[in-house]
């Protein structure tokens, strides 16, 4: 990772050196820490930061439901996302804010502890998405069930979730593939480790619906309402095993992978083992909103 620019740590831009936390922070003990994970395009009319209001209302109704308070407001945040991805100087980059129960006392109870607030930002590369953009993604079937709602809320984009996740991405890995599918525990697809997950069968589009255990993902919900737009109907339903190998066309979207392919399930091709032309049009679509070439969804975008 390169270095360049600043952190803001609970509002202060401070030096990406100097960003720095002590190791008795409840949140590296204990998971008690939400975030967000945010794009910022370079786009032919410049810099612009992808839905930045609806990350960051994620980002307080996370908080809310680990009965956390952030000591900022909104419109502070919004801001302090703005300065830090001005002061990187970067014309694109990923942003990451994050809410956590810092230094303090120890123990499991964290509301003792203050809630301490950073944003970062960096280089952006497509890593892990490259496969999807271009070849579609090799996929396995984790063994790790995705976690249940009753035990901790999925509503919210928290690290203790993502333990889970990152347990189901390395095992993938770890077998030869590009990414996981995981599922619920009744059986029902969720979501990849860090992707929801559509499927195309007969022209019909379907994708999990929020109660199957999935993150209301924000590029989730972008992609239903560009393919609204574009005269496409999406059902949300709970979706089987058997719907994934039968499927025409799979794609996964989420903010790092926005929109990516997938080929391959546990070996098994889907479709023509080929990028569908569904999701390849989509693939286009996705990026003329982004870089604000579709004027439906100018709205989307906070130019810098």
């Amino acid at each position: 990772m390169k270095e360049v620019g600043k952190i803001w740590m609970n509002g202060k831009l401070v030096p990406f050196k100097n960003a720095k936390v002590h190791v008795l922070t409840h949140a590296l003990h204990y998971s008690t820490s939400i975030f967000e994970g945010i794009r910022c395009y370079d786009t032919p009319n410049g810099s612009a930061i992808f839905r930045l209001p609806e990350h960051v209302d994620r980002l307080f109704n996370s908080a809310r439901l680990y009965s956390m308070k952030i000591p900022y407001s909104k419109k502070k945040i919004s801001d302090a996302i703005i300065k830090t991805v001005k002061a990187s100087k970067l014309k694109e980059c990923y942003i990451r804010p994050l809410a956590y129960y810092g230094y303090g006392t120890m123990g499991l109870t964290p509301i003792q502890n203050r809630v301490d607030v950073s944003v970062s930002c960096w280089e952006w590369k497509m890593g892990e998405s490259k496969a999807g953009k271009f070849s579609g993604a090799k996929c396995k079937i984790s063994k790790w069930v995705r976690i249940d709602s009753k035990s901790q809320p999925m509503q919210a984009k928290s690290a203790a979730n993502y333990s889970n996740a990152a347990l189901a991405r390395m095992e993938a890995l770890n077998s030869g593939y590009d990414e996981a599918i995981m599922l619920n525990n009744n059986g029902k697809v969720a979501e990849g480790s860090a992707e929801n997950i559509f499927v195309l069968k007969n022209g019909k589009i379907t994708t999990p619906p929020l109660d199957a255990d999935i993150l209301n993902g924000i590029t989730r919900d972008s992609v239903i309402k560009l393919l609204k737009a574009n005269g496409k109907k999406v059902i949300q339903k709970n979706i089987t095993i058997n719907n994934l190998f039968s499927a025409d066309e799979i794609f996964m979207t989420g903010t790092a992978a926005e929109v990516k392919s997938v080929t391959r399930i546990n070996n098994r091709k889907i479709g023509t083992g080929k990028i569908g032309p569904v999701t390849k049009e989509l693939q286009k679509s996705f990026m003329d909103v982004v870089m604000g070439q579709d004027k439906r969804f100018l709205k989307w975008l906070k130019f810098l």
